[in-house]
């Protein structure tokens, strides 16, 4: 089942012989019908799509705002920082950052590639949204806390995050954690068995199952679940694979007019358009 947030309003994405329909479930927002899921889904099971009026995809709105974002860096194998050998032994625990309310946006959301940014990057990425309060939690109980899975672009500076150790600054432009389109819940997705791609400009410049994850969804829920309590839609990003080859020899920054596709089998796909600051030059 698909939960998304369509014109402020809560909504489940009915699909029917011609596209996608929307089931309106009302103002509240998704994270406070994850205890209802049971009921919502019987719902959409009894719903003629065609009843329905036809989902706009232009009024998608962020599936949830999160109060918290928790994200890992280098959890793909492959994928480490650089100078380190990519055959060297996983490390022990994950490597967590933290992106802040400011930066994130919706499926529609153009992003602002700032004036001081000069080397802004894409890292597309499958984001965990937390279905009820879950604190110190088992790795065998852990995925139940899960309502579901959606998409993120990790937008990240990374001539601001090599400006010192901790990666911020690098991370926490405004408007650099566009997520959605919509939550795929938990019921329907296997966590460890998805591709991850990313296409820029045609291009598919990553491609990674996350059979190759370092940490599972359920050891990082408990990992994380051990430091702070994790609220309903509060999101755990899951961090990027390497890019390709290719990509990784021809990196180039991101400019306006760019745009780029996160996908992934089961979850959708996630179009972010980047744009010049308001005054600039497109």
């Amino acid at each position: 089942m698909r939960l998304a947030r369509v014109d402020d309003r809560s909504a489940a994405i009915v699909p029917g012989p011609s596209g996608d329909h929307v089931l309106d479930l009302g103002p509240r927002p998704v994270p406070e019908l994850f205890a209802e899921l049971d009921g919502i889904r019987s719902l959409v099971q009894r719903t003629d799509a065609a009843t329905l009026p036809r989902l706009d995809p232009s009024t998608l709105q962020a599936p949830v705002a999160p109060r918290t974002m928790l994200c890992l860096g280098y959890n793909y194998r492959g994928h480490v920082p650089d100078g380190v050998d990519p055959t060297a032994d996983d490390p022990a625990s994950p490597d967590v950052f933290v992106k802040t309310a400011n930066t994130f946006g919706g499926p529609n959301d153009p992003v602002v590639i700032p004036a001081v940014a000069d080397d802004v990057d894409y890292e597309g990425e499958i984001a965990v949204v937390i279905g009820r309060r879950a604190h110190a939690v088992s790795v065998d109980d852990a995925l139940s806390y899960v309502a579901g899975y959606t998409l993120l672009n990790d937008v990240s500076d990374r001539s601001w995050q090599r400006k010192q150790s901790q990666w911020a600054l690098g991370k926490c432009f405004d408007g650099f954690a566009p997520l959605g389109p919509w939550i795929v819940t938990a019921d329907e997705v296997d966590p460890q068995n998805l591709l991850v791609e990313v296409v820029r400009d045609g291009e598919v410049t990553v491609s990674q199952s996350t059979a190759t994850t370092i940490f599972s969804v359920a050891f990082v829920v408990h990992h994380l679940s051990q430091v702070l309590t994790l609220e309903p839609g509060d999101v755990i990003s899951t961090g990027t694979p390497q890019k390709l080859p290719a990509a990784q020899a021809a990196h180039r920054p991101l400019a306006p007019g760019d745009a780029v596709t996160v996908r992934v089998g089961g979850l959708g796909d996630l179009t972010t358009r980047f744009i010049a600051p308001p005054g600039e030059p497109a």
